[in-house]
């Protein structure tokens, strides 16, 4: 049994380099009100072996993942999941899942390869406020 990915929640998997990833990662921290999520960074032991776990290559990911125990989303739909699991106004969000997946995951990925360029990346991973420590993995 694997306690990490068992117990606790969903966990989000991010990219602790990328500006933007981090900012959504604060975003999610600061708004998730029952503590539904905990987060990993791809850097991190944990984030990486869950992308491993999961077949996408840690160092160089595509897309930002959330596990809940076996279950995996990646893409638009994790973003959504993300958006929806955090509550009123976020959950607002969902309305985008009307959007076929097929429009959807192409906008996403393009903005995740490019994410460096547009947004910029850290010289060092984002570490999250003390009070937040106890949700990251």
């Amino acid at each position: 049994m694997n306690t990490t990915t068992d117990a606790g929640g969903p966990i989000i998997l991010f990219d602790a380099e990328c500006i933007l990833c981090s900012a959504n990662a604060q975003l999610v921290l600061s708004n998730d009100r029952q503590k539904r999520f905990r987060l990993a960074s791809m850097q991190g032991p944990v984030g990486a072996a869950l992308y491993r776990r999961f077949g996408i290559d840690p160092t160089n990911p595509d897309s930002i993942i959330v596990v809940d125990g076996d279950h995996m989303l990646r893409d638009s739909d994790a973003v959504l999941a993300i958006y929806a699991g955090l509550g009123w106004p976020w959950k607002a969000l969902s309305i985008f899942k009307a959007v076929p997946r097929f429009i959807r995951d192409p906008l996403y990925r393009m903005i995740a390869r490019n994410r460096y360029r547009i947004f910029g990346k850290r010289d060092s991973c984002w570490l999250p406020a003390p009070e937040f420590r106890d949700r990251i993995l």
